[in-house]
């Protein structure tokens, strides 16, 4: 035992003759930064593609839902649900919907119209993470929170974790 304890002495201290701190802690880094780089090469489920199919081609509701320039989209701040496997209007499954919520109005390019939307964040699953969107266009300062969409609000749900935002049409602004 004492042969081997020697051994790994002797190496280790080799090793710290040539070897820096700060050498180690930059392969250490680019280690990581591989292992975590990793998971974006394998395969993607495009099934919310499928889904967010059935919203398009409705006569008054033009656009991509899956694109920022959706009009729904106008102030809208995270993860589009309709590229996360749920749609304009539904979460993903095993997400719920948070009860407290942000408004805009934004106007339907098909009819003109200003309409009230309520932007719902998605509560109880990891951050989705696919079409990011930031648009601001009606939002208001911090102080006045139901029109700004900066607010985690999540935190009016059981699970405090965000995975992304539908867009629902309450009514016709006047």
């Amino acid at each position: 035992m004492k042969l081997l304890d020697l051994l790994f002495e002797r190496s280790s201290r080799k090793v710290a003759n040539v070897t820096s701190r700060r050498k180690a802690l930059a392969r250490f880094g680019s280690w990581l930064a591989v292992g975590t780089a990793a998971p974006l090469l394998l395969p993607i489920d495009r099934v919310s593609r499928a889904h967010a199919a059935e919203d398009t081609g409705k006569p008054g509701d033009p656009g991509d839902p899956n694109s920022c320039d959706y009009w729904r989209y106008c102030s809208i701040d995270g993860f589009l649900c309709s590229c996360c496997g749920g749609s304009v209007t539904a979460c993903p499954p095993g997400a719920e919907v948070s009860q407290v919520t942000w408004i805009g109005t934004c106007r339907n390019p098909a009819d003109g119209k200003d309409y009230i939307i309520s932007y719902n964040d998605c509560c109880g699953k990891h951050s989705c993470s696919q079409c990011a969107c930031t648009r601001n266009d009606s939002e208001e300062p911090l102080y006045r929170p139901f029109n700004n969409n900066d607010v985690n609000w999540c935190l009016g749900a059981k699970s405090k974790s965000y995975n992304c935002t539908i867009a629902i049409i309450r009514g016709v602004a006047l």
